[in-house]
């Protein structure tokens, strides 16, 4: 079931039938069919993204035309508290169900991308790159990965199986460093490359030593990863990650760190304000 149907069919499930999808919603039926005029009321300085998300909804009510007329080049776009942007006209049964699960995902994605680009701005005088984690809300994980996108960020990988990442767990199981990094080569994804997280000084040394490319410093301080950099051979990235903020990013943002993972862009953003408004046409 596509992610509009369920957030639909979470809010107004005693009229939702599943049995027939050309028409679930029959609780609209019962709604005055007259035309109303819709705004999106802008109360809190942000990037606004997720249209795709919004439009999605009234196209699945049935609503094509008015989410085709949204214009494309709002999204990504910085926009100050107080404004006001015009949507066009759908019928009132079409605004008063798809409003709310519309403006949910709005207003999550647009969260996402304005908080993103605080870090972004910060980091991108020393080129390093803000990336998200797989930290995500089970079954927004495409919205919230696009979200940081919009807001300049980079995305970490999808899911698992996109690279391989050699974490603590997989050392403790497995019985070393050594012998993780075997099991993933193993796997016999000959594209997937490998990324080695390391929790001290002995590791990253033995990631330097076994020619690995991809290295996460977990949880060092600043301090710690000013000794590692001069040891970074040619080719390899390093990304920082572990108890990065706002408050603390400056220290972090060096010459010799290419990225910096930030598991709060997708799970701490504060929420943006939005309102969708309507009036009865005429």
């Amino acid at each position: 079931m596509h992610l509009t149907q369920v957030a639909l069919k979470e809010d107004i499930a005693r009229y939702f039938q599943e049995d027939d999808l050309t028409r679930n919603l029959f609780y609209m039926e019962r709604l005055p069919g007259d035309l109303v005029t819709c705004q999106l009321y802008i109360k809190s300085e942000m990037i606004l993204s997720g249209l795709p998300w919004f439009k999605t909804v009234f196209d699945y009510l049935g609503e094509s035309d008015f989410a085709e007329s949204i214009s494309e080049q709002l999204e990504g776009r910085s926009f100050k508290k107080g404004e006001v942007l015009s949507l066009g006209s759908i019928p009132f049964s079409k605004a008063l169900t798809g409003e709310r699960i519309a403006l949910n995902l709005l207003q999550r994605s647009s969260s996402i991308s304005t908080f993103t680009q605080k870090f972004v701005e910060k980091a991108q005088k020393y080129n390093v790159k803000i990336l998200d984690t797989r930290k995500t809300t089970p079954g927004l994980r495409s919205l919230e990965k696009y979200a940081v996108r919009c807001g300049g960020g980079f995305n970490h990988r999808l899911g698992q199986t996109e690279m391989w990442m050699v974490k603590d767990n997989h050392k403790t199981f497995f019985g070393g460093v050594d012998q993780a990094i075997q099991f993933f080569k193993d796997m016999g994804a000959f594209y997937n490359p490998i990324e080695l997280e390391v929790h001290d000084e002995k590791e990253f040394d033995e990631a330097c030593e076994r020619g690995i490319r991809h290295v996460m410093l977990d949880n060092f301080s600043p301090e710690e990863i000013k000794k590692i950099i001069p040891k970074k051979p040619q080719g390899m990235t390093i990304e920082v990650s572990g108890g990065v903020n706002l408050d603390n990013i400056d220290g972090y943002l060096m010459e010799g760190v290419d990225a910096i993972s930030i598991g709060t862009l997708t799970y701490g953003a504060p929420p943006v304000d939005i309102s969708f408004k309507y009036q009865r046409e005429g």
